[in-house]
């Protein structure tokens, strides 16, 4: 309370927002559903919790462990496909956390806004890698790998794409197929392959469209590019000379490849991404302090993480969310309470009310008093 409002006690009461809608989605189908739940829950929510219609092993088991836990008006848990979805989205939340695409995202915010409840859009994007001429290419390489191919590159914040100096280009690809080769090995081996498949068959074969259609544009599968129908695999694909009217430059991959564009001016890079809608995570290697800075005040996202992929995400002390077409809003941790919170703020006037002096009729002396109390404030 500032000195101007003497004798007042001012505070903040944390209430929950209300009812509260979580749509979750299928590729962290048990994390990404329960997650958000326990912030809710936390914050003293009651919950709608709607997951992917396409991971429903992973639905029974949060239906078998909420039954268990809450009472059916604290939380209840819907199974269903979209239409499930869409027929929630009508009814009058005070508050939708989503994670999903963008496209879906945008529907998310129209059913909102007619309640005008509160949201939060975990979405996605291309994140892209930058590669700076300092970088140790074998730790790049090693880690770009890793987390392009973790779950598949099933992950909203996977590198989608990767910029790299034009003389580093060979080395880097070389790198990274030694370093896929040492994570999967041949992949012909298909028992106890540590390696995830493609959701379903339309995934796949959006993917798979996404390689053909850049290859019949000239792009060069550099290592992978091979498909298992059965088993709704792709290896992990490195793409050369892709050109960047391709599809898969436009659409986020959501899948194990990984275009590579080589780059002689790093500005024709910053143009390129500012060129592009905001993307959720940028990755920055290097170890030029001030390369990297200057990559970080020409361009924009919703997070970054410099010399490694993805790790940032597992911070709960750091905010995660995206920006503008990436997501609106953030979570983890203290910060995904507060997106289920409502801070309310109270005065309680005490026995000396100073707005009493800016009482009519104005006297004399008001116009200083104003002064010297918007100088207290």
């Amino acid at each position: 309370t500032p000195f101007s409002h003497i004798t007042s006690k001012s505070f903040i009461r944390r209430e929950p927002k209300g009812v509260s809608l979580i749509l979750s989605p299928w590729n962290f189908p048990f994390q990404l559903a329960i997650d958000p739940l326990i912030y809710a829950v936390a914050a003293g929510n009651c919950v709608i919790l709607k997951p992917s219609e396409f991971s429903p092993n992973t639905t029974d088991l949060i239906k078998n462990i909420v039954a268990q836990v809450f009472q059916d008006h604290e939380v209840a848990v819907f199974d269903g496909d979209y239409r499930i979805a869409e027929k929630l989205l009508e009814l009058p939340f005070d508050n939708i956390f989503f994670t999903g695409s963008p496209a879906v995202g945008r529907k998310v915010m129209a059913a909102a806004a007619k309640n005008l409840a509160t949201v939060t859009l975990e979405l996605g994007g291309k994140s892209p890698v930058i590669i700076d001429s300092s970088a140790d290419l074998e730790k790049a390489a090693e880690r770009i790998v890793w987390g392009k191919t973790m779950n598949g590159g099933q992950i909203c914040v996977a590198p989608d794409y990767l910029f790299i100096p034009k003389d580093k280009e060979e080395e880097f690809i070389q790198l990274a197929k030694k370093y896929i080769n040492k994570f999967y090995g041949d992949m012909k081996a298909k028992e106890g392959l540590k390696y995830s498949s493609i959701i379903n068959s339309r995934h796949f074969e959006r993917i798979k469209g996404l390689i053909e259609e850049a290859v019949s544009k000239g792009a060069i599968i550099a290592s992978g590019g091979n498909f298992d129908e059965a088993l709704n695999l792709i290896t992990p694909t490195l793409l050369t000379k892709v050109p960047l009217d391709s599809e898969i430059m436009e659409e986020e991959i959501f899948g194990p490849v990984l275009p590579i564009i080589p780059y002689e001016d790093i500005k024709e890079v910053y143009a390129y991404i500012k060129s592009k809608p905001k993307p959720l995570a940028l990755y920055i290697f290097g170890k030029d302090k001030r390369a990297i800075n200057e990559i970080l005040s020409n361009t924009e996202s919703g997070d970054v993480c410099i010399n490694n992929v993805i790790l940032h995400v597992s911070n709960v002390n750091l905010p995660f969310g995206g920006f503008n077409n990436s997501g609106i809003g953030k979570t983890h941790g203290y910060h995904g309470f507060m997106a289920f919170t409502h801070e309310r703020s109270v005065l309680k006037q005490g026995s000396i009310n100073t707005a009493s002096l800016l009482y009519p009729p104005f006297k004399p002396n008001t116009n200083k008093l104003v002064k010297i109390l918007m100088k207290l404030l």
